[in-house]
């Protein structure tokens, strides 16, 4: 008897992917497209055009104008407009007519975040490209690559297309035959947090400590060796030469009035679908977590994202409507910085996010003002004292004083903005902050010094037949009873570890 093939299901394209559907590419156009350390791969899909156009058909000041009216704000965390930067360092005088320079900041140190490290190393002629242009429209001669050292892949792959153009002439002397000369090093970072504010960057590209330094005077002004310098990202420069093949109406018609193009983020955390999503600007909070990312695992519920890293804030659930733009999440205490967005669910306790992120930016915290050496810290005790059930009440207003006093006054970008994870959530979860305080009880059992684990003993003997796996981990000798029998926690001898919770497959030991 005759019987029909089975129909298969044909494979989806990216448009019918939810992940993918609402994304737009532009700093990520090429990824998974080309082979990085081929520049004919590169050069196939328009790759130099955009360098061929600027050196050959456009003078610097028309770069500058492109750039300002596309509306491109540097996507590294402060969103200062790119096209007035170049602008401010093209008008720049250099000392005895010395030289300028163009950097790259590929310092990304945020936790969850690899934007950076994702396009140098799936586009690395993009962000020489877009170099390439900005020194063409400063006046540069001289170009450097700043990236950490934790990134050994993104080092190789730009060392690769560094060689490649230098091969290609599109690097060296006489670029295009227009008489225009620049070349690019690759500067390694050691990994501190602090490298990625741009000043301290400066100092470790010069050999020296990295540390920040006052300012003014701006890069723009007197940066590199006191040379006028160009310091953008790399996400700022992936988008360079897009803008220069496609034009600035084309750019800046994606986006919102104040936010122009897309922004590259890294979804990580609680969430079913993890990784890169380049969206437009003004896209809201809710289809970038329920339409991209698919929603919570587990059939929980979202609770907070974190966005901008640890110098960002936590932003609730009632705000998941909020677009996603610089001007709104700054209103909301929190900001765009790189790109990193952690979400998080029921089960999260808000408090402990606060003190992890603090604790980050005190350990990365380079010691030289005393705002954010001593602030910070304290700052951390506080937290630690409220999680460990030692709290005060008076410690919510001395948090909410030494966080607006350390943004004040503290030297540089990263003690500025390290009370932001503090301050947004004493201002959406206050009442988590209380029941620490007030009543000693972390509501999601995290803070293992405030929980009480107890043995419902009929789970224990009748679902999980005394399996004694809780008695055998521990360390404390907290637990009675034997093999096949009901067990029972000694409350003054358990030190709250939690292992027994842990390692119980049925259930039986539970968490108050």
């Amino acid at each position: 008897m005759y019987s029909p093939p089975e129909e298969k299901t044909p494979i989806p394209i990216l448009n019918d992917i939810d992940f993918f559907r609402k994304q737009v590419l532009i700093a990520l156009q090429n990824r998974g497209l080309i082979d990085p350390e081929k520049i004919d791969e590169y050069i196939a899909r328009d790759g130099y055009r955009a360098l061929s156009k600027a050196l050959t058909e456009m003078t610097p000041e028309e770069i500058v104008k492109e750039i300002k009216e596309s509306g491109l704000r540097g996507r590294g965390g402060g969103g200062f407009p790119t096209g007035l930067k170049w602008e401010f360092v093209r008008n720049a005088t250099s000392p005895n007519g010395g030289e300028k320079y163009i950097i790259c900041n590929g310092d990304e140190g945020d936790p969850g975040a690899f934007m950076d490290r994702s396009i140098l190393e799936a586009d690395p002629h993009c962000v020489i490209e877009g170099m390439l242009i900005g020194a063409k429209a400063v006046g540069a001669g001289q170009g450097f690559v700043y990236v950490r050292n934790e990134y050994p892949l993104a080092v190789s792959r730009l060392n690769i297309a560094l060689e490649q153009a230098r091969e290609y002439g599109l690097l060296g002397k006489d670029i295009f035959g227009s008489g225009f000369d620049f070349d690019i090093k690759v500067t390694r970072g050691a990994g501190a947090f602090v490298c990625g504010e741009e000043t301290a960057l400066l100092a470790s590209v010069e050999g020296k400590l990295g540390e920040p330094r006052p300012r003014p005077p701006y890069p723009a002004a007197s940066g590199l060796w006191d040379k006028p310098t160009c310091i953008n990202n790399v996400e700022t420069w992936a988008n360079i030469c897009r803008i220069i093949n496609r034009g600035a109406k084309w750019f800046s018609s994606i986006g919102t009035e104040t936010s122009k193009g897309t922004k590259v983020f890294s979804l990580v955390g609680k969430i079913n679908n993890t990784g890169l999503v380049e969206v437009p600007m003004g896209i809201t909070l809710r289809e970038i977590i329920e339409d991209i990312g698919g929603g919570i695992p587990g059939g929980k519920e979202f609770k907070a994202v974190q966005t901008g890293g640890p110098s960002g804030g936590c932003i609730p659930k009632e705000k998941i409507d909020l677009p996603i733009d610089y001007e709104s999440l700054a209103e909301a205490g929190s900001m765009m910085g790189s790109g990193g967005m952690v979400v998080m669910d029921e089960d999260t306790c808000m408090v402990d996010v606060a003190k992890y992120f603090l604790t980050f930016t005190q350990d990365e915290s380079c010691g030289k003002c005393t705002p954010c050496r001593e602030g910070t810290k304290a700052m951390q005790q506080i937290l630690t004292r409220i999680t460990e059930g030692k709290g005060k009440e008076e410690d919510l207003a001395l948090l909410e004083d030494l966080a607006k006093s350390i943004k004040d006054s503290a030297l540089c970008g990263l003690g500025k903005t390290a009370p932001n994870p503090v301050l947004t959530t004493l201002r959406y979860f206050r009442d988590e902050y209380e029941a620490h305080i007030k009543e000693k009880r972390c509501p999601a059992h995290i803070c293992r010094e405030l929980n009480t684990y107890t043995i419902d003993e009929d789970i224990c003997l009748n679902k999980g037949h005394g399996c004694d796996l809780c008695r055998k981990n521990c360390s404390a000798d907290a637990i009675l009873g034997e093999k096949k029998q009901a067990h029972k926690i000694i409350q003054d001898k358990c030190i709250k570890c939690g292992v027994c919770y842990d390692v119980c497959n049925f259930g039986a030991v539970k968490v108050d």
